[in-house]
């Protein structure tokens, strides 16, 4: 390799997907995605501040993977609330001294037709996924536009794209709003080095989405729509995750990358 080609690769490809040193907020943390997306980040060398409603399911992921190295903290907060929202992103600065990725994975759901959803339950699920997605990158923002830089990740959802024969009006209007929330945020924040970027999976197998998988008919039917045969697995969201955290995606923003197995390949 000539001296020119060295200077296109700074490091070793392996070296770009490493976050030592960084530290990582993951909202909604110690649900099925969000804990394998903690573990993940870990892994990778992370400090990680693990939230979500419930301090005691925080506290004791924290604990988990502190107990095999991992520098971790336990919080929990109410997305709907923005004193909340800013007070853990001060706890996290606080306690590691900088935050330089958010991972939001807060998300709720109400199965109901459109013609009976009622207009609070439009709320719940819009304050929680969307007001609630903004308020955690406004308060993240403020903080990574002081560091100048930062990486943000949401967690979306195939169904922000395609719709359903089932109650999804509520979920998936608002996981469409976040989908463009992405980008127009990745498109003022650039200019403070900051990243924005959402992962938009399928159905992934956690207790959440338990009930609908358990069905056989409506399980036979989501499988035959997918290429790759299978929903997915909390673990299959952790590469793209990690990824778009890393160095190696630092010239990647306002981009949904739809973890789906091949669905939205079909349409």
């Amino acid at each position: 390799m000539t001296s020119s080609q060295d200077s296109i690769y700074p490091g070793l490809i392996a070296d770009s997907f490493k976050l030592d040193g960084q530290v990582a907020l993951v909202a909604g943390g110690y649900g099925g995605i969000g804990a394998a997306l903690c573990l993940g980040l870990a892994q990778q060398g992370a400090g990680v501040a693990i939230a979500g409603r419930s301090a005691e399911k925080s506290v004791a992921l924290a604990q988990e993977l502190a107990a095999v190295g991992h520098s971790t903290l336990g919080l929990s907060f109410d997305i709907k609330e923005a004193d909340e929202i800013r007070r853990l992103v001060e706890q996290t600065v606080s306690h590691f001294g900088r935050l330089d990725i958010l991972v939001n994975c807060v998300g709720t759901h109400i199965e109901k037709p459109a013609e009976e959803l009622s207009a609070e339950e439009w709320d719940e699920v819009h304050d929680t996924n969307l007001r609630g997605a903004f308020l955690l990158s406004q308060a993240a923002g403020r903080q990574m536009i002081q560091q100048k830089r930062g990486k943000q990740i949401h967690i979306s959802s195939v169904r922000s794209l395609l719709g359903i024969k089932r109650g999804f009006a509520a979920y998936t209007s608002s996981k469409a709003g976040m989908n463009l929330l992405v980008k127009q945020l990745a498109t003022e924040w650039a200019q403070h080095g900051i990243n924005v970027n959402g992962i938009a999976p399928t159905f992934i197998r956690t207790e959440l989405v338990r009930h609908y998988l358990e069905d056989e008919d409506f399980y036979n039917a989501l499988v035959g729509r997918i290429p790759l045969s299978r929903v997915g697995e909390p673990f299959d969201i952790v590469g793209a995750a990690v990824f778009f955290a890393s160095p190696a995606a630092d010239f990647i923003t306002g981009q949904i990358l739809f973890i789906d197995g091949g669905v939205t390949a079909t349409q």
